[in-house]
């Protein structure tokens, strides 16, 4: 009861609808020997999570974050994994080799798999200028620049082609990547059309 008190009393602003219950369950003999206990308990105590650093650049944007994103209890091994994100690529290493040092302190076994690259936002871009000008010429308003905190496959493709030039754009998408994911119709059209005016233009300015 004094921790449901706790949890409630920190979160009772941001969750204030939460409510816990708390019931019995049997308890197994043996999980893990109290060595392994103490070093995986104290390993996600240290563990960072969430945003690391803000964007010098773009004001209001999250540059470097990182997610302690699940434990799994596998046979006789305990799998933690975590994700680490940034626009900037050294950041990136950075954060993901601080969450590496908190698990080598622990004892335990660490490796990288599925790195994605980051992709730096560039403020003076001639694409961005010809797509903001394509913008204000079709709609009649002042599009609004700004980069997000995800992955974006762009950045895959400056890792090969590190001279392009590039921007990200499209129509209006709800609940991504889950079974409620959505696409806005009246949107995919002036997205089509955006597309079309800056390949135009692209034409004319080279």
């Amino acid at each position: 009861n004094i921790l449901k008190s706790d949890i409630l009393n920190e979160l009772f602003i941001t969750e204030s609808e939460l409510k816990l219950t708390l019931s019995e369950t049997k308890v197994p003999e043996f999980v893990i020997d109290k060595e392994s206990h103490e070093n995986f308990v104290n390993s996600i105590y240290a563990c960072p999570h969430g945003v690391y650093e803000m964007s010098r650049t773009m004001p209001g944007m999250v540059e470097t974050s990182t997610n302690l994103a699940s434990v799994r209890f596998n046979k006789d091994k305990i799998q933690i994994t975590t994700n680490q994100r940034s626009s900037v690529e050294s950041a990136k290493s950075d954060i993901a080799n601080t969450v590496k040092t908190v698990f080598l302190l622990a004892g335990a076994n660490v490796t990288h798999s599925n790195e994605y690259p980051g992709w730096t936002p560039k403020t003076e871009s001639n694409i961005l200028d010809i797509s903001k000008n394509s913008y204000l010429k079709l709609f009649n308003i002042e599009p609004i620049v700004r980069s997000i905190h995800a992955g974006l496959e762009c950045g895959l493709f400056l890792e090969k082609y590190s001279h392009l030039d590039m921007i990200s754009f499209g129509p209006t998408l709800k609940g991504v990547h889950s079974p409620e994911e959505k696409l806005s119709i009246s949107t995919t059209q002036k997205f089509w059309d955006l597309l079309i005016d800056i390949l135009l233009n692209i034409n004319i300015k080279n």
